[in-house]
């Protein structure tokens, strides 16, 4: 079976190598220079640190298929995030633990009185929570909502809080523990020589040809291949015919200084007036590296137009119907199939991103052996 995959990301590299191990030969095409994708890791020159070019990334994950599949490829070293967030001026440890609640209020909380105190301040709703603003305000209050979370929601998404699904508040994690680690998986670790050199790994197989520099074009030549797994944009796909999804991108602005620029590796900046989500420092990514000097980046979220890159898709608590549209049409496709954060238009972690790509693979090798058409989509 001739297979091609659009895209040399964490989904792509992982279903190519995945579809290779089980014996089939796979074409990789990348329209950038390099593999990783958005995860892309590269040496900066100036300062000999390891920059995570397109924003921080740390692998978390309770699924040990995924962490054996990774592990193959990689020496992960074990990394502790903790985040900070800088609220006028004042530094509060995310996600709200008890240390934030007695910082933010003054008070030396028990977690009983912590979680007494949250159940005073949440405003109660008649309903379900329709949006991001209503489930954050029925589960916390305005006042924790306010500072940290109301701002840095428009500025990342930018929307107001009350058009984004309350899914996205859900994710976020409330403890009342002093514990200030933001992940509490199983597994959490960055890999020792970067991520890019991870998804090199997962390329370098004898059945796995890559391109790189390469964009798909899908009048030109996916007809040579009997499945094509595509890992970009959903609508740009279909040439954009029905008109644009909403995508957000993002820019970033680096800096160098001597010594050491912030207490945390990220520091998020919710204040509406600051104009930058959060700002990341390099080096303390690879806590078991030595640099003199210090590199950071200052992250600007903005609307992804044109010839801007996506990098998360904005899924709005009305829903879509133009997304529903582009999903239909992905269905009635022969022998294309969708994977990944962007395809999929849906938030996914990358472990989950990984998750997603392996079952498409196990699901895709199914399909070969019964003579079954291979899905347009795949569960996470």
């Amino acid at each position: 079976m001739r297979i091609l995959i659009v895209g040399a990301g964490v989904s792509g590299a992982t279903l190519a190598r995945s579809l290779a191990d089980a014996g089939n030969p796979v074409r990789v095409v990348e329209a950038k220079p390099h593999p990783g994708g958005h995860c892309h890791t590269e040496r900066d020159a100036r300062t000999g640190i390891m920059k995570h070019a397109f924003g921080p990334h740390i692998f978390h994950s309770d699924d040990m298929d995924v962490w054996s599949f990774v592990s193959r490829f990689a020496e992960f070293r074990p990394f502790a995030l903790e985040v900070k967030a800088n609220v006028a001026g004042r530094l509060f440890s995310l996600p709200i633990n008890l240390n934030t609640l007695n910082q933010f209020f003054g008070r030396q909380f028990t977690a009983e009185d912590a979680q007494a105190h949250i159940r005073n301040l949440s405003v109660p709703l008649d309903h379900d929570p329709r949006n991001f603003e209503e489930q954050a305000i029925s589960s916390i209050g305005e006042a924790l909502y306010n500072a940290f979370f109301k701002g840095y929601t428009q500025k990342q998404w930018g929307r107001p809080p009350d058009q984004l699904p309350a899914d996205i508040f859900k994710r976020l994690p409330l403890r009342f523990t002093k514990d200030n680690n933001y992940f509490h998986h199983s597994r959490i670790g960055i890999p020792q020589e970067g991520y890019t050199a991870l998804v090199e790994k997962m390329l370098r197989h004898p059945l796995i040809t890559v391109e790189y520099d390469t964009k798909f074009r899908r009048d030109g030549g996916d007809h040579e291949f009997d499945q094509v797994f595509y890992t970009g944009g959903l609508d740009a796909f279909f040439n954009f015919e029905f008109g644009r999804l909403p995508y957000r991108s993002l820019r970033f602005e680096d800096f160098i200084v001597t010594g050491d620029f912030q207490k945390s590796a990220i520091v998020t900046y919710p204040d509406p007036e600051v104009p930058y989500t959060r700002i990341s420092e390099h080096k303390k990514f690879a806590r078991w590296e030595t640099h003199e000097k210090s590199l950071c980046s200052r992250e600007f979220s903005f609307e992804c137009g044109e010839n801007d890159v996506p990098f998360y898709p904005v899924n709005l608590a009305a829903g879509s119907a133009l997304l529903d549209r582009y999903r239909y049409e992905a269905t009635q496709l022969r022998n294309v199939s969708f994977v990944g954060r962007l395809a999929t238009f849906k938030y996914l972690d990358m472990d989950v991103a990984i998750g997603q790509a392996r079952h498409a693979a196990a699901v895709t090798i199914g399909c070969l052996t019964t003579d079954l058409p291979v899905p347009a989509f795949f569960q996470p």
